[in-house]
């Protein structure tokens, strides 16, 4: 009989996948055993949470679509262990697609396979999804409660990044005695010999100076001083290292750390539904901001300050003065029609609209610009200029033509990359996103404990990050379209360039929102180079335009 093995492993911070993946394998391979079951196939989860629901984790998902393929070649799937498999009523929503499809599921609990007739099996199921909740809601608290006490009692460092201006020593082995053992220090912070002058100058500059967010950000920029994501850019990746924006220098102002006080508790995870009225979508995972009332200040200095408490306060009371009241959004009258398609050639950056009235046309215009200067100081030797936009009326037309154009069957039959090239893509792409969680982990346990061995990883693997990059950069796109593809394609693309001619503004926005169309403007050569993601129309014929 043949079996597909499914499996889950959270992060490698507490376990390393590859011994899980063979313990449970192990375990899913001694319940097959007496009907002399053959695993021929794998679906294991790294990384994932098990209170995402199996459409949400990438393998489980894959193992739920390959149910529907009567080639699947599996006759049942078996798991390692039902608590990493079940969260809550997981198996409530998910067992019954099994028996749709004619496809068993073995558990070791069960000592075989889950009969679905049997309310015994299905209580019993469900009790492990319970059980499975109760443990990660257990360790939560434990682990809430904990990192509370240590906040209010302890002056040692909880974890996280270390604020810009300060790096981390180690003052001791760590009491956890198996952690001590396996050469884990306790940390503190200390003076960055190298940033911690910086900080003081900011608050200095802003405080006794009265000098604004944006003077200061062209001073330190313009003096070549490394700002946060540039000097330690191997933790700021999401981050641009070029210039100092001027949210930075809000963000260290704002920043009591500073003073030698650490303010734990100013951030808190919080779960909401992705859909109220889907719950078995799942939740989501995002962060609040507390009430101040509910941090948590130790009464004792924790780590060495680089500023005075009376600095602080005069830059806080500035900052507070010169901070506007909280504006309510206000919705536009003008649609923007280009709005989150634009990006800029220079930097990346995506272009922002505004309307303006014309004194010698009627009505106004609307125009997309880049802003990068207004939020971030770029060095002088940047040739970007202050004002760089573009007309909305200047793109539309010519958009619009081009999109018409893309209705051509021998353009479509013949621009269109090598699908050996495409897997390739696919298969890089993977092994790409492997390998930054890896880096990931890396940097976490070099912040936990860090060794030269640990960085020396880390540079390997950021060195082959770089490779894979820039192998992915030179490799082909999207995949080749088949004959029936191309088909459905041009009667979509007939009816878009159809609805074009007639549709209102947010008609033709959301147009190019479902062509998955991406401009960038070039304002040295004011060219515009459009992509469009047809794929998104072949994937979806039947559905209208």
């Amino acid at each position: 009989m043949r079996f597909a093995f499914l499996g889950r492993v959270s992060t490698e911070d507490a376990q390393d996948p590859e011994a899980s993946r063979g313990w449970q394998l192990r375990r899913a391979q001694n319940t097959i055993d007496p009907v002399g079951g053959i695993i021929v196939a794998e679906y294991f989860d790294i990384g994932q949470s098990r209170s995402l629901p199996w459409e949400r984790r990438p393998e489980a998902s894959r193992l739920l679509a390959d149910l529907k393929n009567p080639d699947r070649g599996f006759e049942a799937v078996v798991i390692g262990e039902p608590h990493r498999a079940f969260y809550g009523n997981q198996f409530s929503l998910t067992f019954p697609k099994f028996g749709h499809y004619g496809v068993g599921l073995w558990v070791p609990e069960v000592g075989g396979e889950v009969d679905p007739d049997s309310e015994a099996h299905d209580m019993l199921m469900n009790l492990f999804g319970g059980m499975s909740k109760a443990e990660r809601s257990r360790v939560r608290t434990r682990v809430k409660n904990s990192m509370s006490d240590l906040a209010e009692r302890t002056d040692r460092f909880l974890g996280g990044r270390p604020a810009y201006g300060y790096l981390l020593e180690n003052v001791g082995p760590h009491p956890n005695p198996s952690k001590a053992a396996a050469g884990q220090q306790l940390h503190k912070l200390a003076p960055d010999p190298v940033t911690a002058p910086v900080i003081s100058r900011v608050f200095s500059m802003f405080a006794e100076q009265d000098l604004g967010l944006r003077a200061i950000a062209d001073i330190l920029t313009a003096e070549g001083i490394p700002s946060p994501s540039a000097y330690d850019p191997a933790r700021n990746r999401h981050r641009s290292p070029v210039g100092w924006s001027h949210t930075t220098i809000r963000s260290i102002l704002k920043n009591p750390t500073y003073t030698g006080v650490r303010v734990w508790g100013k951030q808190e995870r919080i779960e909401t539904l992705i859909d109220p009225d889907d719950v078995a979508a799942g939740h989501r995972t995002i962060l609040r901001w507390r009430d101040p009332n509910g941090h948590i200040v130790p009464p004792e200095r924790t780590h060495a300050p680089l500023i005075s408490d009376e600095l602080f306060q005069l830059a806080s009371k500035r900052l507070l003065a010169k901070t506007p009241g909280v504006r309510r959004p206000r919705a536009s009258p003008h649609p923007y029609l280009l709005r989150g398609l634009l990006q800029c050639a220079r930097c990346g950056s995506t272009l922002q609209g505004s309307y303006r009235h014309s004194r010698t046309e009627s009505g106004g215009r609307v125009l997309y610009r880049c802003e990068i200067r207004r939020g971030r100081s770029l060095p002088p030797g940047d040739d970007h200029p202050p004002t760089l936009y573009v007309r909305e009326d200047a793109i539309l037309d010519p958009l619009d033509h081009w999109i018409e154009s893309l209705a051509d069957p021998d353009w479509l039959a013949h621009n269109q990359p090598d699908p050996e090239m495409s897997a390739r893509r696919t298969a890089l792409q993977t092994q790409l996103n492997e390998l930054r969680r890896k880096i990931t982990n890396l940097i976490a346990a070099i912040e936990a404990s860090p060794s030269p061995t640990l960085l020396d990883q880390l540079s390997a693997r950021e060195a082959e990050e770089q490779l894979l990059q820039a192998k992915l950069d030179t490799t082909a796109g999207p995949k080749t379209l088949s004959s029936e593809q191309i088909a459905a394609l041009l009667h979509e693309l007939g009816g878009i360039a159809g609805v074009l001619a007639e549709a209102t503004p947010t008609e033709r926005a959301e147009v190019y929102s479902e062509l998955g169309i991406t401009l960038v403007y070039d304002d040295r050569t004011h060219e515009v180079r459009a992509t469009a993601d047809l794929a998104r129309v072949a994937n979806r014929v039947g559905g209208g335009t």
